[in-house]
């Protein structure tokens, strides 16, 4: 789910890149599977933009992006903070906002002014029940996972809004005096979207929405110190994981770890075991969102394996 980012027509910074030849392991029970990533390196090399390159270049040595880049991956911002969901458009959108921020954390860049704008874009847009919905502008464009007035797109926002601003809080935090609360200068609104998020499980630890509403909302709990509702949530996943697509298990893998579950946690090892199976000969993984989002997804996967 998410927004693609417009193609870059930069330099390219591959040669930013380390050298990093080893596989990763996943023992579960007496199996170990293998993950290539030198092959999954390989395919962002060879299919990424620049920005994806870049990406890929802090993730694994921690190199900081040329400023041409950084500006490539925060293009097309309103002033109110916020991104579209489609170039040229002056409606920002949740979804799309949380997408480019996810971009901005592989670059290291949630320190920046844009990303602060943004996460102060999505604080204001809190509702007075905790939540977050779409402008009711996008309903003719928006996709079922962000359409406003549907109850299980709104729960699907609101986990991804919240989440965004938990991690980010400290280190994109707005104006005024540090707050070491979970989600710094937000704790306020993040507790609030805990409080909805948690109003909406069910007995079993089921949700109303979309799937990666759960994994999303079980991070935001954990950090919330809702250990027993995060753990239910991480139960119900556990069992969907054996089908998941790639992109899915590699969106919860780095869902959790960017919150500190411990990544020999049952639910990460089942996601990293998953992504095992289904990487391709060519060392990339499949998204959801189509083939112009494979090498999304497979920086997914590279984080997950950190």
């Amino acid at each position: 789910m998410g927004q693609g980012l417009l193609a870059a027509t930069l330099p390219s910074v591959g040669s930013h890149l380390p050298v990093l030849l080893r596989r990763d392991h996943v023992r579960v029970g007496s199996v170990a599977a293998v993950v290539d990533i030198d092959a999954a390196i390989g395919f962002v090399v060879a299919h990424g933009d620049a920005v994806e390159r870049a990406r890929l270049s802090w993730l694994r040595s921690g190199t900081q992006p040329p400023p041409e880049v950084l500006d490539s991956a925060e293009v097309g911002q309103t002033l109110g903070g916020g991104w579209p969901a489609s170039w040229g458009d002056e409606v920002a959108s949740v979804d799309a906002t949380c997408f480019r921020l996810a971009e901005l954390d592989d670059l290291g860049a949630l320190g920046r002014p844009s990303a602060r704008r943004a996460l102060d874009w999505l604080a204001a847009g809190q509702q007075p029940d905790g939540c977050w919905e779409e402008d009711q502008a996008l309903a003719d464009s928006a996709p079922e996972w962000a359409r406003p007035g549907d109850p299980e797109a709104r729960l699907y926002l609101t986990a991804n809004a919240a989440f965004w601003l938990t991690v980010a809080g400290l280190d994109a935090r707005a104006a005024g005096p540090l707050d070491h609360r979970v989600g710094g200068a937000y704790a306020g609104v993040v507790y609030a979207a805990s409080q909805a998020l948690a109003a909406q499980l069910r007995p079993d630890g089921s949700w109303p929405s979309f799937l990666a509403a759960g994994w999303l909302s079980a991070a935001v709990l954990h950090r919330q110190q809702m250990f027993y509702e995060s753990a239910q949530i991480k139960a119900v996943l556990a069992e969907r994981l054996p089908q998941a697509s790639p992109a899915d298990a590699a969106w919860l893998a780095v869902t959790l770890r960017r919150v500190g579950v411990d990544h020999q946690e049952w639910t990460l090892v089942a996601a990293r075991r998953r992504l095992t199976e289904t990487q391709r000969s060519d060392g990339g993984w499949t998204s959801d969102d189509g083939h112009q989002f494979d090498v999304h997804a497979t920086l997914a996967v590279i984080r997950a394996f950190r």
